[in-house]
C-alpha cells in the first residue's frame, strides 16, 4: 500500500509540473503578432530605407554642398573668372563745385545709405550761388511789395492799369530769377553762406574707391571724390578662348567654384566676342547672373560650362554619385532629409557625371561630401543591426 501511495504522488506531481511548465511558455511567447501588423510594421521600415534625417541646413554645416542637377553631356569647358560688379551698379561722385576738403567721412569699404555724407568741401563758387539766391529773394521780396502797393493805389484811380502790369511784370522776372538761383543753388549741393558744401552718396552700396583726403584742392577738371557700387548687384565675369563664341549661348547653364570648395550656380547672360568692348585682346567675356547671393567682389571663380550644344543629358559632379548597397545613388532633399535614391550613371568627363535614369533634373542633390551622408546611412544601419 505504501507503494501504491508512492507512485499516485509521483504521477501528481508530473501533472503539476507539466501544467507549470506549460502556462510559463504562454506568458513567456505571449500572443503572435497578426499578419497586418507586421506588414505595417515592414513598410514603416522600408519607407525609412536611405533616409539620412538631416536638414539642407544641417547638412551644410557638416560640410555637405547642395547643388542642383544641370544639363550638359556636349562640349564642357573650364573658364577662369571672378565676380565683379554688374554695369550701372557703380556710381562715381564728383564734387558739384571745385573748392577745398574739409573732412572725409567714410574710408574705402564704408556701408552707406543713400544721402550719406562722403566728403565736406569749402567752396568760393558754393559761398557766391548762396549769395546769388539770397540777393534774389530779396529782390522778389520788393517786387512783390510794389505789385501789391500799385495793386492798391489803381483800385483807388491814383494809377493808371498800364502802371500795374509793368510792376506786375517785374515781380514775375524777379521771382524767375530767383527759382533759378535756387535750383543752381541746389544742383551745388546746396551751400551754406560760408560756402561748405556735403557731397553725398546718390546711392546705398559700399565705397568702392576714395579719390580724395582732407586739406586736397578739388579743380573744375578733377572733381571726383569716390565711388559707390550696389553690393547686390554682383555677377560671375569669366574669360575664355575666342572658339567658346561658336558654342556657348545666353542662357546656358554654368556652374562654378570658388577657392574654398564653395559651389555656385549660375546662367550666362552677356557673351562678349574677340575684340569687342572688355573683350578685347583675343579673349572672350561670359558674363553669368548667379542663382543666389554672390560671393564678395573680387573672389576668384572657376567654372565648368556645359555646352547648349551638348546632348541635353542630365549631369551631376561625380562626387554626388555614391555607392549604397551595392547601387550607384545621388542624394536627394526631401522634406524628412536627405534619401539616397539609385540611378543609372553614363560618362564621367572632368569631374561630372551623365545621370540616365534616375533623376528627373529639379531636384536639389548633395554634391561636394555626400560621402558623409553615406558615412552616416551606414552607422545608422549598424547601429540597427545590433
Amino acid at each position: 500500500m505504501n507503494i501504491d501511495r508512492h507512485w499516485l504522488m509521483t504521477g501528481v506531481a508530473v501533472v503539476a509540473a507539466l501544467g507549470i511548465g506549460f502556462g510559463a511558455a504562454r506568458l513567456t511567447i505571449g500572443p503572435s503578432p497578426s499578419p497586418a501588423a507586421a506588414e505595417q510594421g515592414h513598410a514603416e521600415e522600408a519607407e525609412e530605407e536611405g533616409l539620412v534625417a538631416l536638414t539642407p541646413e544641417a547638412a551644410e554645416q557638416a560640410g555637405v554642398t547642395l547643388t542642383t542637377v544641370s544639363r550638359g553631356g556636349g562640349t564642357e569647358l573650364m573658364l577662369p573668372g571672378r565676380v565683379e560688379f554688374a554695369p550701372g551698379a557703380e556710381a562715381v561722385v564728383d564734387a558739384p563745385l571745385p573748392g577745398a576738403v574739409v573732412r572725409v567721412h567714410v574710408a574705402a569699404g564704408s556701408r552707406v545709405a543713400a544721402g550719406a555724407p562722403l566728403v565736406t568741401l569749402r567752396s568760393p563758387d558754393g559761398a557766391a550761388a548762396r549769395a546769388t539766391v539770397d540777393a534774389a529773394a530779396a529782390a522778389a521780396d520788393a517786387a512783390r511789395a510794389a505789385e501789391q502797393r500799385d495793386r492798391q493805389l489803381f483800385e483807388r484811380g491814383y494809377v493808371a492799369q498800364a502802371r500795374l502790369d509793368i510792376t506786375a511784370a517785374e515781380t514775375r522776372r524777379v521771382e524767375a530769377e530767383l527759382r533759378a538761383a535756387r535750383a543752381r543753388l541746389a544742383a551745388y549741393g546746396s551751400p551754406g553762406s560760408d560756402g561748405l558744401v556735403v557731397v553725398r552718396s546718390p546711392v546705398a552700396g559700399v565705397v568702392t574707391r576714395l579719390t580724395t583726403a582732407t586739406g586736397q584742392m578739388l579743380h573744375q577738371e578733377d572733381q571726383e571724390v569716390a565711388a559707390v557700387a550696389d553690393a547686390g548687384r554682383a555677377e560671375l565675369v569669366f574669360e575664355a578662348p575666342p572658339a567658346t563664341a561658336a558654342v556657348l549661348r545666353v542662357g546656358d547653364a554654368l556652374n562654378a567654384r570658388t577657392s574654398d570648395g564653395r559651389s555656385l550656380n549660375a546662367v550666362v547672360t552677356a557673351i562678349a566676342p574677340p575684340g569687342a568692348g572688355s573683350g578685347a585682346g583675343g579673349v572672350v567675356i561670359v558674363r553669368a547672373r548667379p542663382e543666389g547671393a554672390a560671393p564678395p567682389v573680387g573672389t576668384v571663380l572657376s567654372a565648368r560650362v556645359a555646352s547648349g550644344a551638348g546632348t541635353g543629358a542630365l549631369v551631376v559632379p561625380s562626387e554626388a554619385v555614391q555607392t549604397v548597397e551595392g547601387r550607384p545613388s545621388v542624394f536627394v532633399v526631401e522634406d524628412g532629409g536627405l534619401r539616397a535614391r539609385p540611378v543609372v550613371v553614363g560618362r564621367s568627363s572632368e569631374g561630372r557625371t551623365e545621370i540616365l535614369d534616375g533623376l528627373t533634373g529639379s531636384e536639389r542633390i548633395a554634391g561636394a561630401g555626400a560621402f558623409l551622408l553615406k558615412a552616416e546611412l551606414a552607422k545608422g544601419e549598424a547601429e540597427h543591426g545590433h
